[in-house]
């Protein structure tokens, strides 16, 4: 397993209204990031937030290239990102202890707080289709190039994790200063992860690990596709 210290490259907020930041998500242009009772959509390159969906969103997000997703108390709620509306609703796995959320090749990926758990699920009916064991509190959840890596948060530490899909053996650690805690992961498609800064109320982003030649996800199947 490979170890380092995370590089900050960037640190957004607070923002004005916005006193905790809990899921977020890229739809290639803007990085959505739930706030309690809104979706804030943030310009990285500005670090401005430009529009909000007003829309209970306490936990993790996701976008699957055309839709948003917003884990709100014991449901998982799909929106149209062009008007706001919610427009269809499933059970999220852990009936209300869900944290992290992302898409990734026509599935969702949910992470579960404090049951340490990392769950594959059916977008259409909230069904289990696989289940990652951790033994850290799972925050936020992304896939990269065929990585799957989490965020954990406990106590005043935070990591960002690159595990082995199948096993949840940890291959990676980016270890986040003390005092800076990840409350929502997602990567940008290329050399960036976003992570919610809890009750800073900010977004900061995180540089990925390069890769060499023979590096990478081999351990997983998705990979993380969405429209740019």
């Amino acid at each position: 397993m490979s170890h380092s210290t995370a590089e900050i490259i960037r640190e957004d907020g607070p923002f004005p209204g916005v006193e905790h930041v809990h899921g977020v998500s890229f739809d290639g242009r803007h990085v959505w990031f739930a706030s309690g009772d809104k979706l804030n959509a943030l310009d990285p390159a500005r670090g401005t937030t430009v529009r909000s969906i007003d829309v209970a969103a306490d936990a993790g997000t996701a976008f699957d290239g055309q839709h948003l997703y917003q884990l709100a108390a014991d449901r998982i709620q799909k929106i149209d990102p062009k008007t706001g509306r919610v427009i269809a609703t499933i059970p999220a796995p852990g009936g209300g202890t869900d944290s992290g959320l992302t898409w990734a090749e026509g599935t969702l990926w949910v992470g579960q707080y404090r049951d340490r758990k990392i769950h594959q699920i059916d977008p259409q009916t909230g069904a289990i289709l696989r289940t990652i064991e951790s033994n850290r509190f799972v925050t936020g959840v992304t896939w990269i190039d065929g990585e799957l890596w989490h965020a954990t948060w406990e106590g005043d530490e935070s990591e960002l994790r690159r595990v082995d899909a199948r096993t949840g053996e940890v291959l990676e650690t980016l270890e986040m200063p003390p005092g800076v805690n990840v409350s929502g992961l997602e990567s940008d498609g290329g050399d960036r992860f976003f992570c919610g800064g809890g009750r800073t109320g900010k977004v900061r982003t995180v540089r990925r690990p390069k890769r060499g030649s023979t590096a990478g996800g081999g351990s997983g199947t998705a990979t993380h596709s969405r429209r740019r």
